[in-house]
């Protein structure tokens, strides 16, 4: 292979290559800021997609409901990283243990996180290989697809965390008329009606 075919063949939203140290340094040097429109999967810097209003809407509705339904001890972030082995993501909502202000040093890391959720549309393949391979990779236990494109939700349990590439082995998708179990630490702790979840 040609450097020039080597290149083509790199996806168009890669744009540089860093370890999770690197990321954070160049962060605290100011090179990264919040204006920039960028997350670290998989030792890439890629760029994020922009959110269109559906996207948006759907977020703030997800993070009311499940603010609504969490038992003291977890709170709900939206668009903010996590820390993960060779990822730093900003999922678009994600439920973390304990209290944001423990969280002053570092991100929360796969251990504080019970359930992850990417809105998806534009971002659907992603949030279908990329997304859900990191997530699986730390073994997150829980992770929701909220998926705008079809109007279901797709709900990824029981990570495999030790094979050549990571994934969940179990989907369940949820339609509008169902009612979507909410699962802290293995324990149901209540239900959230799926249409009420959408725009």
């Amino acid at each position: 292979m040609s450097p020039v075919e080597s290149v083509a063949a790199i996806p168009n939203d890669l744009i540089f290559r860093l370890s999770i140290e690197q990321y954070h340094a160049i962060i605290q040097a100011g090179i990264l800021t919040d204006d920039d429109s960028v997350e670290l999967l998989e030792g890439w810097l890629v760029f994020k997609m922009p959110k269109n209003p559906p996207h948006r809407v759907t977020t703030r509705l997800v993070r009311a409901a499940l603010e609504n339904i969490l038992p003291r001890g977890w709170y709900v972030d939206s668009q903010e990283p996590i820390t993960l082995s060779n990822s730093e993501p900003e999922p678009d909502i994600v439920v973390v243990r304990g209290d944001t202000r423990q969280y002053l040093d570092r991100h929360p890391g796969a251990e504080d996180i019970a359930l992850i959720i990417e809105v998806s549309d534009t971002t659907l393949q992603r949030d279908r290989t990329v997304k859900k391979r990191i997530y699986a990779r730390a073994g997150i236990a829980i992770y929701w697809i909220l998926n705008l494109v079809e109007g279901l939700v797709e709900v990824y349990s029981q990570p495999l965390v030790e094979v050549e590439q990571p994934d969940y082995s179990q989907r369940l998708d949820f339609g509008r008329s169902a009612v979507i179990p909410i699962i802290i630490e293995g324990i149901e702790i209540g239900g959230i009606a799926v249409n009420s979840l959408f725009p």
